[in-house]
């Protein structure tokens, strides 16, 4: 594993946190390169159960560097309280590091965020209302604030104020919001950075040093390729690049360093939020997918919407990432199905469609063509090795890499990091 970068293959929840905690183990380094505290991984391990938002799962892992990168949007207090809690369980923080040009989530980003989303009514995207989308927004206008310009109170507040003013405007005359606490709340803010300032670094030249050193890098991204900004179903996307060409933007090194793109991917399919979704199933099979599954989400607890796997998204998700493994999760969670459908194909305006519709308007009345494979009906916890499971989960694990064009690299088989079948 020289640097590797993990990607979600699909609407983000692919289980992304517990193969990064499992290769974090043999990293130097590991790298979260994009999106805030809107996006959940929980890892289990012999030190219990861990549910993060902001620092990289591979702060388990003793010994490991683990670098938020410029690509990152950032919470203070969010990261704040993350950071007491991991201590407080025994999780050593002191190889985070925190990049001095990411930028960070103010007071009235949330508040925006808030009350655009239930401006939007019936038409809401479905966001975390956590003020990444306005957040990055600022940093496209060049009216950001950066977690360097916590090192100097006084630019700090030229900053706040300067971005502060027009948006206290807009919250009070449209959305008739009292803000009259906002500046107090920005004081707040920096405050609680001086307790961050021990992390902050130049990450970019870390990371740069490592590469020359051959040390082992391992990129962990957010979300899901189909909630990328510019590749996902838009506009119910995150506010960010989740697929894998954005690792190196979002981290300050170039994409030759980048050996290996794995891509995550369920056994079945889920999403949260708005948006498209063929596979999706209302029915007995689809509360069985999300009982068995546990999919809630891990940021906000919402019911996650379940439905068979999709290999036509998937197949995209390989093509725009540019995917040398693939990591099935979640196996075990089909092992009461007598049989277990798969996507393999769109009906888009009564032709068949086997890659994705370019334009959205197909997309969000597309209906799924199913190929139906046998269950194995038998749990499938305990294996280790590929040629152990039964022949029907074997043969389901082969057509879905026949179908992606793409090599399988781990196969999970449980929430925990040895339940897990390692194949490369």
């Amino acid at each position: 594993m020289p640097v590797t970068v993990i990607v979600g293959a699909q609407w983000g929840d692919e289980g992304k946190g517990k193969v990064v905690d499992l290769l974090g183990e043999q990293a130097d380094v590991v790298v979260r390169y994009q999106g805030g505290n809107n996006a959940g991984h929980t890892i289990e391990n012999e030190r219990g159960k861990f549910a993060l938002h902001l620092v990289p799962s591979g702060i388990c892992s003793p010994g490991t560097v683990a670098v938020i990168g410029n690509g990152v949007i950032i919470d203070p207090t969010a990261l704040r309280e993350e950071i007491d809690d991991l201590e407080s369980r025994g999780i050593s923080t002191a190889n985070l590091k925190i990049s001095g040009n990411a930028h960070l989530i103010m007071p009235y980003h949330i508040l925006f965020d808030k009350v655009t989303e239930t401006a939007l009514g019936s038409k809401k995207i479905g966001t975390t209302r956590r003020g990444i989308g306005p957040a990055y927004a600022d940093k496209a206008s060049r009216v950001g604030i950066r977690v360097q310009d916590l090192l100097d109170p006084k630019i700090f507040h030229q900053k706040v104020q300067a971005a502060m003013k027009s948006k206290a405007d807009i919250l009070r005359l449209v959305y008739d919001q009292n803000v009259a606490g906002l500046e107090e709340e920005c004081d707040r803010y920096l405050q609680m950075a001086e307790t961050l300032r021990p992390y902050i670094a130049d990450t970019s030249l870390i990371l740069w040093q490592a590469v020359r050193e051959g040390k082992r890098i391992l990129y962990e991204g957010a979300q899901g390729t189909m909630l990328d900004i510019d590749h996902g179903t838009y506009p119910f996307v995150t506010s960010s690049n989740p697929v894998g060409g954005f690792a190196s933007v979002g981290s300050g090194i170039g994409p030759t360093a980048i050996d290996e793109v794995w891509g995550i991917c369920k056994a079945y399919t889920t999403r949260v939020g708005e948006g498209p979704f063929p596979t999706e199933l209302l029915d007995d099979d689809g509360r069985t997918l999300r009982d068995r599954g546990h999919e809630y989400g891990t940021t906000t607890g919402r019911e996650r919407r379940c439905g068979w796997l999709d290999l036509v998204a998937l197949r995209y998700a390989v093509r725009v990432n540019g995917m040398t493994g693939l990591v099935i999760t979640k196996l075990d969670v089909l092992n009461t199905f007598d049989e277990i459908k798969v996507c393999t194909a769109y009906r888009c305006n009564g032709e068949i469609c086997t890659e994705m519709p370019p334009h959205q308007s197909t997309f969000h009345h597309a209906t799924p063509v199913y190929e139906t494979l046998p269950g194995w009906k038998t749990d499938i916890g305990g294996v280790r090795r590929l040629e152990d499971l039964p022949a029907q989960a074997r043969d389901y694990l082969e057509f879905i890499s026949d179908k992606a064009e793409v090599p399988l690299a781990l196969v999970s088989v449980g929430p925990r990091r040895e339940e897990t079948i390692r194949i490369r």
